[in-house]
């Protein structure tokens, strides 16, 4: 995990819950982590790291992940066992 990584996992665990990160560092900070994305239908996305999963939807026409997106990922981070 590099430096930019670092920062996108210490913004989703701030707090107050932060509204401005970009869905594309979230999945950056995914593929870091070395967890599995597959596509599914519309925005919807899947993401697996040693058979636990979770289902995101990407934002549209945003950029940004909205609060309640943000603490879900938070969540799974926790699940996963990744804290910053």
């Amino acid at each position: 995990m590099n430096n930019k990584h670092r920062k996108t996992l210490n913004k989703i665990f701030s707090n107050p819950v932060s509204s401005s990160i970009l869905w594309t560092d979230i999945e950056k900070l995914f593929i870091a982590l070395n967890c599995r994305i597959e596509e599914g239908r519309g925005s919807r996305v899947r993401i697996i790291k040693d058979d636990i999963f979770a289902v995101f939807h990407r934002p549209h026409p945003e950029k940004e992940t909205n609060k309640g997106a943000v603490v879900s990922v938070r969540d799974y981070l926790t699940k996963i066992g990744v804290l910053p």
